[in-house]
């Protein structure tokens, strides 16, 4: 079975799906391995060590996709300026991909009907369970590890403030304070990234168990009590909630927003869209100088003015809109991208040559397209079914 690496082509992102520690964990299983010319070099990984490691190079990549059985990619697939092809329109028919589709987005809409209509059957990896026996293979954990402390290093910097207190001889002058809405993974790492800093940090979450985990990182947990049956979903995810409490979570948190001087935003549901709690409303109450960093835009955002890929400035606060952070601390990231790939691989065909394995729980619960239809619950309902 032929497993085919292309070079990411999104503006910016320079990780890689295989490094050459996982290509020679491939080929000891079975597999043979191509991986286009250039595609380690955001990494600073030549041609010469994936070949050492036992990987084919092409430079060609439409005959690299051509040859593909199964395609791992690192983002969702775009169209290629450099051949003027859709990468998608290079998937052979009945070729596989592993990647980040986020298929709820709806900026991912067209390019899973796209794979649909190729007839490729298409994995993501944001759709991974979390069950104790997938966490090697969680990268969505692994991006959001990343994603949490770099996220406050880039409100940092844009802060026209001190984040510690700082001692004068005029006088002390005082912390900043930080809200952390969403207190997953990246929230907790975002917590501890802003305290090690020396903010004053206030935590937000409609979940029980994350307060505590929060508190637990010594953040100040605010938030309101929601009924438990409408707040956690299986696995102990956050839940979508029902527009009349999302609207109570949007006015209770209106005077948390009014006091902070930077906000990262990570309030997810998984396979579906992020929701609005930071309304137009509660910035304009922000202090002028205020910053919103929002990592939740994949998913559409946490904030109603956030916009993908823009910072944006409304009533002197910037509201950042910030992408693919773990592209911008690739080295880390595809250390840890890759070795989550490579066990999903190694789950997902059991026994090579094969076909994946789909009785089990964690590639049919990711499983978006197949055999010409999209199978991806949340990304049929984002959709409208179409």
């Amino acid at each position: 079975m032929h497993i085919v690496i292309p070079k990411e082509i999104l503006n910016a992102e320079k990780r890689v799906a295989a490094i050459p520690e996982t290509v020679k964990k491939y080929v000891a299983k079975g597999f043979t391995v191509t991986v286009e010319s250039g595609a380690g070099a955001g990494v600073f990984i030549t041609d010469e060590e994936y070949a050492a490691a036992g990987a084919k190079i092409e430079k060609d990549v439409e005959k690299l996709f051509a040859s593909a059985e199964v395609i791992l990619k690192v983002k969702q697939p775009i169209f290629n300026t450099a051949v003027n092809k859709h990468e998608v329109e290079m998937m052979p028919k009945g070729s596989t991909l592993v990647t980040f589709l986020h298929p709820a987005a709806p900026d991912s809409h067209d390019m899973v009907r796209m794979l649909r209509d190729r007839g490729v059957t298409a994995f993501t990896m944001d759709g991974i369970p979390r069950i104790s026996r997938a966490q090697r293979m969680d990268a969505l954990t692994s991006m959001s590890t990343v994603t949490g402390y770099r996220a406050v290093l880039d409100g940092a910097e844009l802060l026209p403030r001190f984040l510690p207190m700082i001692g004068t001889a005029i006088g002390p002058i005082k912390p900043a304070n930080a809200l952390v809405v969403g207190a997953g993974v990246v929230g907790l790492q975002a917590i501890a990234t802003a305290k090690r800093l020396g903010a004053v940090v206030k935590a937000w979450d409609i979940r029980e168990a994350a307060r505590t985990e929060a508190g637990s990182l010594g953040a100040k947990v605010v938030g309101f009590d929601v009924p438990k049956e409408l707040a956690i979903a299986e696995g102990g995810y956050a839940k979508l909630l029902p527009p009349d409490w999302l609207k109570k979570e949007q006015e209770a948190i209106m005077d948390v927003v009014a006091e902070s001087d930077l906000i990262v935003l990570s309030a997810l549901v998984p396979g579906t869209l992020a929701p609005t709690i930071v309304t137009k409303e509660a910035v304009e109450r922000m202090k002028p100088g205020s910053v919103i960093i929002d990592v939740s835009i994949d998913q559409g955002g946490n904030c109603a003015l956030t916009k993908p890929g823009q910072e944006i400035l409304h009533n002197n606060v910037r509201v950042c809109g910030v992408q693919n952070i773990p592209g911008r601390m690739a080295m880390h990231a595809t250390w840890l991208y890759a070795n989550n790939m490579f066990y999903y691989i190694d789950n997902l065909y059991k026994k090579v040559p094969g076909g994946p394995d789909l009785e089990d729980e964690i590639p049919r619960t990711s499983l978006v397209t197949m055999q010409g239809k999209i199978v991806y619950q949340p990304a049929l309902d984002a959709m409208g079914g179409r």
